[in-house]
């Protein structure tokens, strides 16, 4: 019998064992497996998150940067202040109702303004002095200990007048605007895309607005007023006990400009 060259190209391969290269094949295989398992659900999640955006009338294209245009010409012509940075929030009133705000700094103030995304037009803006400031505080939601309402998550309160505390009539009415006192959370869309990541959130919003309240009270101090803003962990109380209309609300967006169907409200 003729025995093989001692140079030819021989592998002993061990009986009931795989061949490496098989072992190999079936590894790429498999992980090529896996990835087509993994490409219907992540097309599903970005189809999913494509029609989430897509209901709210902000996440149009240029939508958000028609608004904040607008603004800026109206606070340059009104208020002759240069808008610094803008920002897409969600504000929560005293009835624990979600409401959607586009939030303009500038040297001087801090302009809350209620925006119709769907309109294109401004319908309210609050003034708020930066040295006027006096407490900006930072934490989880809680309310009464009877209270059946709750909020998951944690807010931004900014306080601005210390010496006057909100009277009962304006705690209990829901349609008080007169509160010393306003709460922001994270927009819906903050986790949506890198563009609201970082104009949705309360974490980038308070680090500046800090900066910029302890830069006015240092530049424009308040006569017979204490200089500077304590800043401040803890929690958010918010006094209510049903919620049933927050509940409503909250659940169905209504305090944003979002598509309903065939009608936006």
């Amino acid at each position: 019998m003729a025995e093989p060259e001692k140079g030819g190209d021989f592998r002993s391969v061990a009986l009931g064992a795989q061949d490496p290269a098989s072992e190999t094949n079936q590894d790429t295989k498999s992980k090529q497996a896996q990835e087509e398992t993994n490409k219907p659900q992540d097309s599903e999640a970005h189809s999913s998150q494509l029609s989430i955006m897509r209901k709210f009338f902000v996440a149009r294209p240029g939508a958000f940067d028609q608004a904040v245009e607008d603004l800026k010409n109206q606070l340059l012509s009104k208020e002759k202040e240069i808008v610094t940075s803008a920002w897409l929030l969600t504000e929560i009133d005293h009835w624990n109702n979600e409401k959607e705000r586009v939030v303009l700094l500038t040297a001087n103030n801090l302009f809350i303004c209620k925006y119709d995304f769907i309109m294109l037009c401004c319908q309210q803006i609050q003034k708020v002095p930066l040295n006027f400031i006096d407490r900006i505080c930072r934490g989880p939601f809680i309310f009464p200990e009877k209270s059946l309402d709750k909020r998951d998550g944690e807010g931004l309160r900014i306080h601005w007048d210390k010496l006057r505390e909100a009277n009962f009539l304006s705690r209990w009415n829901p349609m008080s605007s007169d509160l010393p006192y306003t709460t922001f959370i994270n927009h819906p869309l903050n986790t949506f895309s890198e563009k609201f990541s970082a104009i949705s959130q309360i974490s980038v919003f308070n680090d500046q607005l800090v900066k910029a309240v302890q830069e006015a009270h240092k530049t424009n101090p308040v006569p017979g007023r204490a200089n500077g803003a304590l800043i401040l962990n803890q929690p958010l109380l918010i006094e209510t006990y049903v919620g049933f209309m927050s509940f409503i609300g909250n659940r169905n967006k209504l305090g944003y400009s979002l598509a309903r169907g065939s009608v936006g409200f």
